[in-house]
């Protein structure tokens, strides 16, 4: 029997419902692809793996053409809300696909869990354990090894990047990284943002002409971590709070933070950018930014001029 409209306890239009009898609908998100052996696009093949209970990815491998060369390896985060979308979803599996495709990488496209039936911190904590998962390839321990990753991976040339709320879970990791190790003392060496969800208590876009984006800006944190200390505030959605930890800290050498002019999280981004490169951070940050585009307007719309041009740089970000 379906749920009745007059059910609904907790409603995110456009993005997700949730009912009284605790069914949760999700309206927005593309659908699921099984992964291919080959694309016949651009011949890259990809596969599914468990990593643990809960946590499970989509791994890509470029064609070897030299296997005497290691490739760098991606551990990429999907964007999504938290709450919706999917390392399965056909147009995350399109955007991974084609960045692989350019930049000649091994991703690790994380399947984490999503809020409101598994809520945050849960999706950070399955990132880390799908990077620490990643990292241990290196040592003889008792998972079973990936062969994509033992017999073509390049652990000194480890990246994390995501879009949107996966772009905040980047970040997040990255620090992480920063205070705690990974197996083997794996280091990543580079990190990249495409329009991070950061936020604060006090707005500070200028950007906040569009009341739809900005009323989902403000309620999808506090619906997929409802008990976030400090709320709006904590550390993990912004990074600028006055008790956030120092950014100095980030765990990476290299950083790349995509913004687009019309996103309505493009300030807190650039903000970010800025606080970075006052924090005393000894690596190198860049900051790109498309004009005239909106938010993840490059996973709804691959073949957009602008959306070339930014995986242009973050392929080449990759291929350092």
């Amino acid at each position: 029997m379906a749920s009745n409209t007059n059910d609904i306890v907790k409603d995110l239009f456009p993005l997700i419902r949730v009912y009284k009898d605790g069914k949760v609908e999700r309206l927005f998100g593309s659908q699921y692809v099984p992964p291919s052996q080959e694309d016949p696009i651009t011949g890259i093949s990809s596969k599914d793996i468990i990593i643990s209970p809960g946590i499970s990815a989509r791994l890509y491998l470029p064609k070897i053409t030299d296997p005497n060369k290691n490739l760098p390896i991606l551990l990429y985060i999907h964007g999504g809300g938290f709450c919706i979308e999917s390392a399965f979803s056909s147009d995350h599996h399109r955007h991974v696909n084609l960045l692989v495709s350019q930049a000649n990488v091994i991703a690790v496209s994380v399947e984490y869990r999503l809020a409101p039936e598994h809520p945050l911190p849960a999706a950070y904590q399955d990132c880390w354990a799908a990077l620490q998962w990643v990292a241990s390839h290196v040592e003889n321990s008792n998972i079973k090894r990936e062969p994509w990753l033992i017999n073509h991976g390049n652990f000194n040339k480890l990246y994390v990047g995501g879009d949107s709320a996966g772009a905040n879970i980047v970040h997040n990791v990255v620090m992480r990284a920063g205070s705690e190790n990974l197996f083997g003392d794996v280091k990543i060496f580079g990190a990249f943002l495409t329009q991070p969800y950061f936020w604060a208590s006090s707005l500070t876009s200028k950007n906040s002409t569009d009341n739809l984006a900005e009323s989902l800006a403000n309620n999808i944190w506090m619906f997929v971590y409802p008990s976030a200390p400090k709320g709006f505030d904590n550390p993990m959605i912004n990074p600028l709070a006055d008790d956030a930890p120092s950014l100095s800290g980030l765990g990476c050498s290299r950083l790349l933070v995509n913004v687009a002019e019309k996103d309505i999280l493009r300030d807190r981004a650039i903000l970010y950018v800025e606080a970075v490169r006052k924090s005393g951070w000894k690596g190198e940050v860049e900051l790109f930014q498309v004009e005239g585009k909106d938010h993840s307007f490059h996973i709804f719309n691959p073949d957009d001029e602008e959306a070339k041009n930014q995986m242009q740089i973050v392929a080449s970000f990759l291929m350092y």
